[in-house]
């Protein structure tokens, strides 16, 4: 019943160490270290994000004042900011960033069967960045503008369950659109996107992928249509068309007819167009894909506001990635716990209690609303609702 271990030490259970070694032994993280090794880090930096920590110091005062329960947590020592901060800027972040991605393939085959509310057995994905701001001054190497400093965290979000499936870390003045670049399209899927990322040689790629895209057209599209499908415009949906480019280079790079859906929102009055690649589904199926994209809106808000990816312990590059990609850990296993343990609670609620409760000593299961101790199904169909308050 794990009585005896913190709530902590049972998180922690919950990730699959021995392949944490294999990435520290890849990279070499370990390698002369006689003090506070990878593995320990990770703990504290999760500890860091669990409890809302906001500085090293911050760190090293909270866990001085647990001294009795570090070895329960993992720690085989004391902890000293000096140490940490000197393991943030030395310890190679790729450990962390594999070891996260791990985490996610380990949670989407859980929320793999989530319900979108589509009548879709598709994959779909919503493909973004958002902007964390930092000094100039303090972060030099994070070019953006001439007087400012910032990272980009350009993230695809597989929409059943909102787990990330692709993250990468930029430097701020780095466009949206050459995230297409990094993606390797999976055949079937669909993916969601603003008009920030509409360049035709581009979204052609994925076409030939057998790839699917919705994203918005541009005012300026230069277009003719081919012909129109008829319509019902109580739905909103003004019309739906076949279209070719006319423009001398985007014709060239996408020469295949396109859709273009034009929609009015009853609740808002915009008029929307959306273009995509997918020439079957009906017209408010394509609208409502669209919709679901504020899911990774919803995911970066929520991520800033509860995790510590806006203040940072280190200034380093690889410090801010290591800090970024730990905290990436923290959420996924958490929609992990939540499903193996058929928890009803949003992570909202479980990071607050987890906050207060890391320290005592009984089972996870009863520490958590909703908590069915008698389940170990790792198959489970709970929504995971990152907003539900």
């Amino acid at each position: 019943m794990n009585i005896g271990k913190t709530l902590f030490a049972q998180l922690m259970d919950f990730l699959p160490w021995t392949t944490f070694a294999r990435y520290v032994q890849r990279y070499g993280g370990d390698c002369r270290v006689r003090t506070l090794p990878c593995a320990e880090q990770f703990r504290i930096m999760a500890f860091a994000q669990l409890t809302y920590r906001e500085s090293l110091r911050d760190i090293e005062v909270c866990l001085s004042a647990q001294a009795g329960k570090l070895y329960h947590m993992g720690l085989r020592e004391p902890v000293k900011r000096s140490t940490l901060a000197d393991a943030n800027e030395s310890r190679d972040w790729r450990i962390y960033a594999d070891f996260a991605q791990r985490l996610i393939d380990q949670a989407r085959k859980l929320y793999a069967q989530e319900d979108l509310g589509l009548e879709l057995s598709n994959t779909v994905y919503a493909l973004d960045s958002t902007t964390i701001d930092l000094c100039l001054s303090v972060f030099p190497w994070a070019h953006f503008r001439s007087t400012k400093a910032a990272v980009k965290m350009h993230t695809l979000l597989d929409l059943r369950g909102s787990i990330p499936s692709f993250i990468h870390i930029s430097e701020g003045k780095l466009h949206d659109v050459h995230a297409l670049d990094l993606l390797i399209p999976e055949a079937g899927a669909f993916y969601v996107m603003d008009r920030g990322y509409v360049d035709f040689a581009r979204l052609h790629v994925l076409h030939l992928a057998g790839s699917f895209f919705v994203t918005r057209a541009k005012s300026n599209m230069d277009a003719h249509r081919i012909y129109s499908s008829a319509t019902d415009r109580s739905t909103g949906v003004i019309c739906d068309q076949a279209i070719a480019l006319d423009g001398f280079y985007t014709r060239q790079d996408y020469p295949e007819h396109l859709r273009r859906v034009r929609f009015k929102d009853p609740e808002s009055g915009k008029t929307l167009v959306f273009l995509t690649n997918q020439m079957t589904l009906p017209a408010l199926t394509i609208c409502a894909l669209y919709k679901n994209r504020w899911q990774v809106e919803l995911f970066f808000k929520w991520i800033k506001q509860h995790l510590r990816i806006k203040r940072f312990f280190g200034t380093s590059e690889n410090a801010v990635k290591s800090q970024i990609w730990i905290a990436v850990s923290v959420y996924v296993l958490v929609a992990i716990v939540k499903k193996r343990l058929n928890l009803d609670a949003s992570l909202y609620t479980l990071l607050q209690i987890l906050s207060v409760t890391l320290f005592e000593k009984m089972p996870l299961q009863q520490a958590f609303p909703g908590g069915d101790s008698s389940s170990n199904s790792t198959i489970l169909n709970n929504q995971l609702n990152l907003f539900a308050y």
